[in-house]
């Protein structure tokens, strides 16, 4: 029996809460070592891949599949998150930004909150189990992928206009528009209103940085279901 392998993966607070809800079950992150054009194709050298123009799905037994970072299909991740690190009666217990930010306040055993990269493997309360990998570009993600990754939702009115997820309405779902005599007529329903795509474009670049998703390199997607420990 192939032995399942455990593997430390970062997520922010808002990443978190997606997948304490059950709304993400994808995430992407950018392969270190990028594919690069040779002629008609794509190549990762020293992972002895090639690939012509196409689609390029990392399938079971690939050598990109095998030396994906985060493992293969059936192995776990065990999730890192910003986290706190008090004690109760002798006996440790942990708070998480996540879902104890509000909380938290003037707990007498409350020290500061750690980054995620210190979190050791005993504060986890999350486990995942890979169900996919697979690679492709950033901007070839589709809609049910980038609702897959936790995205807000589109049901979600925003209070201010981000005209980065809707070019008419600013992801609010609703803009104002001019009537046949010259009037305006206000909440209108957006037809060009945004999508899960272009609301993933605005989380990427929240985490990665401006031009992030423009550079559109390749990247790791990986599939996951929770599991309990």
């Amino acid at each position: 029996m192939p032995t399942i392998k455990e593997r430390p993966v970062l997520f922010s607070a808002p990443m978190v809460r997606a997948l304490l809800a059950g709304t993400k079950t994808q995430t992407r992150r950018v392969m270190k070592e990028q594919p690069v054009v040779d002629g008609l194709f794509w190549r990762v050298y020293g992972a002895g891949w090639s690939r012509r123009l196409t689609s390029v799905p990392a399938v079971p037994g690939h050598s990109l599949a095998t030396n994906c970072p985060y493992g293969q299909t059936g192995d776990r991740l065990w999730v890192r998150e910003t986290f706190g690190r008090p004690w109760h009666h002798g006996q440790p217990r942990f708070f998480y930004r996540a879902s104890d930010d509000d909380s938290v306040g003037n707990h007498p055993d409350f020290d500061g909150w750690k980054p995620s990269i210190h979190m050791p493997r005993a504060a986890s309360r999350i486990l995942l189990q890979i169900t996919d990998v697979r690679v492709e570009r950033l901007q070839d993600i589709s809609e049910a992928d980038a609702e897959a990754e936790g995205c807000e939702r589109l049901d979600v009115e925003r209070e201010e206009r981000d005209w980065k997820l809707c070019p008419q309405c600013g992801g609010t779902r609703l803009h104002n528009g001019l009537g046949p005599n010259g009037g305006v007529i206000f909440d209108l329903d957006c037809t060009a209103c945004d999508t899960y795509a272009k609301r993933y474009r605005h989380l990427w670049e929240a985490i990665n940085g401006p031009g992030s998703w423009d550079a559109n390199p390749w990247v790791w997607c990986i599939s996951f279901k929770r599991v309990e420990e």
